[in-house]
Formats: C-alpha cells, sequence, structure tokens
C-alpha cells in the first residue's frame, strides 16, 4: 500500500516534469491583475507562432468560445487584426485586436475576454528559442471597473489561460489539442 502510494506519486511528479509550464497571479486588486503562465514547447519558434495565429481554431478549447465552437475562431496576426468568433445567428464577437505582431517573436493584442468585456486587457505572447524548443511566456493584464472587483477572477483566468497554453502545447507537440486518449 505505502509502495504502491509511492509508486504513484513519483509517476506524478514525473508527469508534471515532463510538461513544463509555470503559472502564476502576479498581482491582483479590486482595479485590476496580472497573470503569467510559462511553458516550453518542443518546436521552433516559427511553428508555435504559426499555430499560435493561423491554427487558433484548431486548439482553443470550444468551452472558452460564445459559440461554443472554436472552429468559428479567426486571428489575423497583423496590427488591427482581429482576434474574432462568429456566431450562428450571423452575428460574431471582437474578442481582441492585435497590436503589435513579430513573426517566432512577439504576439500582443487588447480587449477583454469572455465575460470581462466590460474591462481592458492587454495579452502577450513571448517566444524565444531554447536549444530545440521555444519557451512560451503568455501574460494577461485586465483593469477597469466591475463591481465587486476584479481581484476574484484572477484566479479563474489563470487557470484558463494556463488550460489554453497547455493546448497549444499539446497541438504543436502532437497535433492534438489536448493529449488524453479517446
Amino acid at each position: 500500500m505505502v509502495r504502491c502510494r509511492l509508486l504513484t506519486t513519483i509517476a506524478l511528479a514525473t508527469a508534471t516534469l515532463a510538461i513544463p509550464l509555470r503559472a502564476e497571479v502576479v498581482e491582483s486588486s479590486p482595479t485590476g491583475f496580472a497573470v503569467r503562465n510559462d511553458a516550453v514547447i518542443n518546436a521552433a519558434p516559427s511553428a508555435v507562432y504559426a499555430a499560435l495565429t493561423d491554427a487558433i481554431a484548431k486548439w482553443w478549447d470550444p468551452v472558452h468560445t460564445f459559440s461554443h465552437d472554436a472552429r468559428n475562431l479567426s486571428l489575423e496576426a497583423k496590427p488591427g487584426g482581429c482576434l474574432c468568433e462568429r456566431l450562428p445567428d450571423g452575428g460574431g464577437v471582437e474578442h481582441m485586436r492585435v497590436i503589435y505582431a513579430s513573426p517566432g517573436k512577439l504576439l500582443r493584442m487588447t480587449g477583454a475576454i469572455g465575460p470581462m468585456q466590460e474591462a481592458a486587457g492587454t495579452m502577450t505572447w513571448t517566444l524565444v528559442q531554447a536549444d530545440k524548443a521555444t519557451k512560451v511566456q503568455m501574460g494577461y493584464t485586465a483593469g477597469g471597473f466591475r463591481g465587486g472587483g476584479l481581484q476574484d477572477l484572477s484566479a479563474v483566468v489563470d487557470r484558463v489561460m494556463r488550460g489554453q497554453l497547455l493546448r497549444l502545447k499539446a497541438f504543436v507537440e502532437t497535433g492534438r489539442p489536448d493529449t488524453s486518449s479517446d
């Protein structure tokens, strides 16, 4: 019994180390917050950037879309470009607007994601070559007025963004946005 628990603990620790990911709420207050998630993706920065921008509909979690279908997402990775979503009724949503695009290096967008559209936000994806892999840092800051404040959303947003980064990592490395077996 003790040996079984020890082996389970070792297996879980090893699995955690196999997917290098760090997440944290950097700062949180009633008027805003900052979260940061880091991962190492086993691919060149150009491949990660291409997946991040051109293939967002293939890895973004559909749960975190208004239409519940990530295939409705598109991202035009140029200044003024839109991270947009088509809605089934013929409408649409502008989630974010690209303000800085440097292929293989950096993508920065402004806008408030999901249910925080009443706030202002900035999302930055930084890609750095690391041997044969890419270090990815995804930061998101949000600020503005919300009844009751924004601090209670920081942990939720951090968890959602960590999940999105894991899906991007899995998609780039395996061609699938999650690594669970069918």
